[in-house]
């Protein structure tokens, strides 16, 4: 049976299509305000765009930097690598046969990228729609391996060691051989949720140890080695009068700060896990389909109203909440120096004071929506817009 999907998350109105549900706001966004005075100033150093970017997908691409490049795709077939520091493109590929001559990338016939990058080392690999891995040469772009799974990669691989680790949108996890693509060994989440959001969140991988936030509003440890579980922790009950309401994922990334595991549901809860044992900690009400940061002693998220919160790392009690980018469906936060940093459904990017939230800095990248969490690298964050429109940027003092 086929899984119903969220688009994104305002009100539910209209039914589109056999499968998935199409999503607007009920609530206008909240207006920014025209008497602004940035405190701290915002550098765009360059922007690019890579094909048409996550384009009606869902999909939440963000790039990858490694080594002073940055990797990036798009759901119409590119695959570029770009200079982090300068914009300038070092390779690009198409996996399009289409066109007058049927030009393009035979062995990825209309790759419908849409997991994200990843890199280590000279190996790039990467996810699709209609269910596919590749495995790529980083410094080239060339084709080394192709695997054949059962369902869409929403978020991207994890190349660890001789391993690339993948999640697909059935609920199942994948170890891939890092040379050949071939399969080393399959974790099912079994039931998947008739009903759960457009997307799954990251994985992540610490001391021989997967992690990842589970649709059914779990956190979930497995062996690296052999998938094996290590344990779950509930986050979110799924508890509700309608099927809407019982909506649990775990769809943000799971934040590891020390031996310490942060994560956050829908319709859930903050919490604070022991990483070693998934010994709860501490929880809290907190309802959230984006990933979190981390600074200092604070954890900070934004909430399914984004409105964006700090929290005590060590007992989750509040810190500070900013109410000003209400309704306008923000990433979930990075951080960047004394500064947190979101995109929004306009195309915006903001900067909030760590201390207490205040807003400090605005930029607009497009008109585009920007869903995708930014990604900080030494001194400067890169975001990325739904049409793959990608700016980088670097703050300076007022």
């Amino acid at each position: 049976m086929k899984r119903f999907l969220l688009i994104t998350l305002a009100s539910l109105v209209t039914l589109a299509g056999c499968h998935s549900f199409k999503k607007e706001n009920v609530q206008p966004p909240t207006p920014l305000a025209k008497d602004f005075k940035p405190t701290v100033q915002a550098t765009r150093l360059w922007r690019s765009r890579v094909g048409d970017g996550a384009g009606d997908s869902g999909a939440r691409l963000r790039p990858a930097v490694v080594d002073g490049v940055l990797y990036a795709d798009s759901t119409d077939g590119k695959l570029v690598a770009i200079d982090a520091t300068s914009g300038k493109t070092l390779w690009s590929k198409s996996s399009s046969t289409h066109g007058w001559f049927g030009w393009g990338d035979k062995k990825r016939k209309d790759a419908l990228y849409a997991g994200g990058p990843a890199v280590s080392g000279d190996l790039l690999a990467v996810g699709t729609l209609d269910g596919h891995v590749y495995g790529v040469n980083a410094k080239d772009g060339s084709p080394r391996w192709e695997a054949e799974l059962k369902s869409e990669v929403l978020t991207s691989p994890v190349v660890v060691g001789d391993l690339v680790v993948v999640r697909t949108s059935d609920g199942r996890v994948y170890a891939l051989d890092s040379k050949t693509g071939e399969r080393r060994w399959v974790y099912d989440q079994g039931t998947v949720p008739l009903l759960s959001l457009r997307g799954n969140g990251r994985l992540l991988v610490a001391n021989g140890v997967l992690f990842f936030g589970s649709d059914d509003g779990k956190l979930v440890a497995l062996r690296l080695d052999n998938g094996s579980k290590l344990w779950e922790q509930k986050l979110s009950s799924g508890e509700g009068r309608t099927e809407i309401d019982r909506l649990s994922d775990v769809d943000g990334g799971i934040l590891l700060d020390g031996s310490t595991l942060y994560g956050a549901a829908y319709h859930g809860n903050l919490v604070a896990v022991d990483g070693p044992t998934g010994r709860p900690l501490w929880t809290r009400p907190f309802s959230s389909f984006g990933s979190l940061a981390s600074s200092g002693n604070a954890i900070v998220g934004a909430n399914d109203e984004s409105q964006v919160w700090a929290f005590d790392k060590t007992g989750g009690a509040d810190m500070w909440k900013n109410d000003a980018l209400k309704y306008r469906w923000v990433t979930g936060p990075a951080v960047q120096g004394d500064y947190v940093v979101v995109g929004d459904m306009e195309g915006y990017v903001h900067w909030l004071k760590v201390g207490d939230g205040a807003l400090a800095g605005r930029e607009r990248l497009s008109k585009k929506a920007i869903r995708a969490q930014p990604l900080v690298v030494g001194d400067t964050v890169y975001v990325e817009d739904v049409e793959g429109h990608i700016g980088a940027y670097r703050l300076s003092a007022h």
